[in-house]
């Protein structure tokens, strides 16, 4: 540990503090300019001014006690009403969290406890495709579920014939995504939920990436799977407000299609010396300005912003999608038609393909099973088409004839996807999450 890290017996002045700040930023991402394919979903400078001012207006605010601060009451109780009726949940009830992760954990904590308390199930279940989040992993490692997983079909989306086979009387929930992270395909939640329903096992969607973008899509014309509480059989929904729907981090819903299903999430405690204690999810104080940045940024684009954006965002995905297509040697994964994919090669090592558009300032996320590639774009990415383009088909070239790509994650990447035993790659991991957390 550096001495820097330790606290000073002096403070600095505040444009000290900010001096050195900036300074340590120098290496991040690049993302105000497009150049960064994932992370931070930027709507433009008036959205996020918007958002940072909300967020700075209640930042010591503490939504632990709505009774304290009923503004921040009032803000997440509109947030939930304009997330219930974007996804035709006539009587779903939620709650905020901090994110997608904690949306689904509190998904799969409320499955686990009705199993218990409705169908007496002490053993439960969880079934996934095997693109689902790893949250859901998580979730099950955390409140002792067991991850029952399924592969994928020829197209990526979630096997309907696989995850009926799966469903077993220790089910307590089924699990589609709309759509998957890694390939951007919806799954085919409709069959899904029929099956869960079927089985008498609640079904949920992981809306979290593409909730606050499939409702407009739709309304541009967008050929859709449905996904939401019209389908019947799903019972409950997670979809992240700080991704498409731009507001600060962290901010996500978790609706469920009953107030009574939603209880089974609620945590409660009548026997502490300090008084009573509720609480909704998994946090205790709950930061104000989350709450309140989200509610700003609805109100602040409305119907019409969003619409605009998400307009922007899939004529500047499909054009991304065709350019990718007609560099030699490069192929989409699946039939992605939304905002985020993926690519591949069946002559290219893409990994050294990733390293070479690093080295001119591009950051594309790595994948594996199969190796490719992935894009996730926003309204900052359509300036920046042409010049991406431009340099991917510069680097594919360049690989392709024979020339050698700058060091990177390439060797890193094809070393863990040749590891034959999962243990050993998620032991190194072990180590890389050691590593960042005991060095500078």
């Amino acid at each position: 540990m550096s001495k820097s890290a330790r606290l000073a017996s002096q403070g600095l002045s505040h444009p000290e503090v900010l001096a050195r700040m900036r300074d340590m930023r120098t290496e991040d991402a690049n993302w105000r300019e497009g150049r960064t394919w994932s992370l931070v979903y930027n709507a433009g400078e008036d959205v996020r001014r918007v958002a940072a001012e909300a967020y700075t207006e209640f930042m010591s605010e503490n939504g632990l006690s709505p009774l304290a601060f009923p503004s921040l009451r009032r803000f997440e109780a509109e947030v939930l009403a304009i997330a219930a009726e974007l996804f035709h949940g006539d009587t779903a009830a939620g709650t905020m969290t901090s994110g997608g992760t904690e949306s689904i954990l509190m998904a799969v904590k409320t499955a686990r406890d009705f199993a218990r308390a409705e169908r007496g199930i002490t053993e439960p279940e969880l079934v996934l495709p095997a693109s689902a989040h790893p949250a859901f992993q998580k979730a099950a490692h955390y409140f002792g579920l067991k991850p029952v997983n399924v592969p994928v079909a020829a197209d990526f989306r979630a096997d309907v014939a696989a995850t009926r086979a799966a469903i077993g009387p220790r089910t307590a929930l089924v699990v589609g995504s709309a759509p998957s992270y890694p390939h951007g395909v919806m799954d085919p939640i409709p069959e899904l939920a029929a099956l869960a329903q079927e089985r008498g096992v609640l079904f949920h969607v992981d809306a979290c990436l593409g909730g606050f973008l499939l409702p407009f899509a739709r309304r541009l014309g967008h050929a859709l799977v449905d996904f939401d509480f019209a389908v019947p059989g799903v019972t409950s929904l997670s979809a992240d407000l700080h991704k498409y729907g731009y507001a600060a981090k962290g901010a996500s819903v978790v609706l469920y299609r009953t107030p009574e299903l939603r209880r089974h999430q609620f945590f409660t405690y009548a026997g502490w010396s300090g008084g009573l204690y509720v609480s909704p999810s998994m946090a205790g104080t709950r930061p104000g300005g989350a709450i309140a940045a989200a509610w700003a940024v609805l109100k602040y684009l409305g119907e019409e912003g969003y619409l605009r954006l998400a307009g922007q965002v899939l004529d500047t995905a499909r054009a991304l999608r065709e350019g990718i297509a007609a560099v030699p040697g490069l192929r989409l994964i699946g039939e992605p038609g939304l905002s985020i994919f993926a690519f591949t090669s069946d002559t290219l090592d893409v990994y050294a393909l990733g390293d070479a558009m690093e080295a001119r300032g591009w950051k594309l996320d790595r994948q594996m099973s199969p190796p490719a590639l992935h894009l996730m774009v926003t309204p900052a990415h359509a300036q920046v088409v042409k010049p991406f383009l431009e340099d991917l088909g510069a680097c594919a070239a360049s690989l392709a004839n024979g020339e050698p790509a700058p060091d990177g994650s390439a060797a890193l990447y094809g070393m863990l996807g040749s590891l034959p035993d999962r243990n050993e790659a998620e032991g190194f991991l072990l180590q890389f999450m050691d590593g960042l957390y005991s060095g500078e």
